[in-house]
């Protein structure tokens, strides 16, 4: 089974179709500069509700990009949160610090910056979620901008990394073809299922979680 993460959640509505849908696991932007930027004390109520809505609720992860490793951990604290993602420069230590509780995405340009990343990261991710995601290369964002990733690039990582997440231009229409072509461990969406940024389109979200499974 492809786990499933929907990423870019803002608001408790598409949190709940997302979770009745099948996701595996739902994502929160803590980077202000994003169109899907969400504040902690809005997230911590939506993952309240969540969770008292599902007998087996999603995981929930944060998603930071520089953010210090005891900021990040304020934040998992303060919201409820499982895991965080780090999505920007951080170093080996920063993950370190998040003692488990953390995996690191990776934005490789090519094949061999993509092994030596994930040999570097992976290691130290998640010990039963993500260990690693690889989003498409940008060289001015820090997440892929829903460009496509090098599903060759990917699928070489995914042999090395026995729960990777794959991200960087997935859709409803695509994604099938990137598992089978991939073999990721999941899968990561965000402007793939949206109406507008920040907002779900919950036809789109459906059709693309019955897509993967």
């Amino acid at each position: 089974m492809t786990i499933v993460k929907i990423c870019g959640t803002t608001n408790l509505e598409d949190a709940l179709v997302a979770a009745e849908a099948g996701a595996d696991l739902l994502g929160f932007i803590f980077y202000p500069r994003s169109p899907r930027y969400v504040a902690p004390e809005t997230v911590a109520a939506i993952v309240r509700e969540t969770r008292a809505a599902f007998a087996d609720p999603p995981l929930c992860v944060g998603v930071f990009v520089n953010t210090p490793a005891p900021e990040v951990k304020s934040v998992l604290e303060r919201t409820g949160l499982d895991l965080a993602q780090l999505h920007g420069d951080e170093s080996v230590e920063a993950l370190q610090a998040l003692e488990g509780r953390g995996f690191k995405a990776v934005r490789p340009k090519e094949m061999a910056e993509a092994l030596s990343l994930a040999t570097l990261y992976a290691p130290l991710g998640s010990p039963s979620g993500p260990q690693l995601l690889i989003d498409a290369y940008h060289p001015h964002l820090f997440g892929g901008g829903g460009r496509r990733g090098d599903w060759d690039v990917a699928a070489a990582v995914a042999q090395r990394v026995e729960r990777l997440l794959l991200a960087g231009g997935l859709t409803p229409e695509n994604v099938a073809e990137a598992v089978s072509a991939v073999k990721p461990w999941g899968v990561d969406v965000a402007s793939g299922v949206e109406a507008t940024p920040g907002r779900k389109d919950p036809a789109k979200l459906r059709a693309f979680i019955a897509a993967v499974s």
